[in-house]
């Protein structure tokens, strides 16, 4: 029990140095640390230059549900290891999503197969967030009965939809097999 607890802890270690490590190459990658307007926001829920730029937005939902979605992942490939390296492992995939978004092959992806047309990437305090938030996702899936876990994010991803027209699912359909009329549809919002 005592080296399960050892285990599970440095688990959690290592998630925060894997967040902290991103943090830097988001840094040396030249990613503004917070957003350029010069002021941060809890939360920014208009859709304008000012998305992922602040610590939540519309997408951070979209984090939440990596989370879930992580868990079930690493409890299939961990089974049996305590909750702390299965965490370190999400925060890795997520880690390296976050970095991989900010590249400019993808943030030129996003411009031009989805409705962020002036997307510039998030910023280092966005992309710290979004860690967070798949963590907050991953913490929370491992303490509630799956069916809850699945109900919330069908949940997140139909608010997401009635009040931004976008969520999870059409942001992968989006950047892998552009929609032209799901696009016009998410624009005439």
């Amino acid at each position: 029990m005592r080296r399960r607890r050892r285990t599970n802890r440095r688990g959690f270690i290592v998630a925060a140095l894997i967040a902290l490590a991103a943090g830097v190459i988001l840094f040396l990658m030249h990613r503004p640390p917070i957003c350029t307007c010069g002021y941060v926001e809890l939360w920014h829920g208009a859709l304008d230059n000012g998305n992922s730029q602040h610590i939540a937005d519309w997408y951070s939902l979209s984090h939440v549900i990596h989370g879930f979605l992580f868990y079930a992942g690493a409890r299939l490939l961990l089974r049996g290891r305590p909750l702390g390296p299965r965490l370190a492992l999400a925060v890795l995939v997520e880690s390296a999503w976050e970095i991989s978004e900010n590249s400019s092959i993808i943030i030129d992806r996003y411009r031009t197969a989805t409705i962020a047309l002036g997307y510039s990437g998030d910023t280092i305090l966005n992309s710290m967030s979004d860690i967070g938030m798949m963590a907050l996702g991953f913490l929370f899936a491992s303490r509630v009965p799956a069916g809850i876990t699945i109900a919330l994010a069908i949940a997140m991803e139909l608010l997401a939809l009635a009040v931004i027209r976008d969520n999870l699912t059409l942001n992968v359909l989006m950047l892998t097999w552009p929609v032209d009329a799901l696009r016009d549809w998410q624009a005439a919002l």
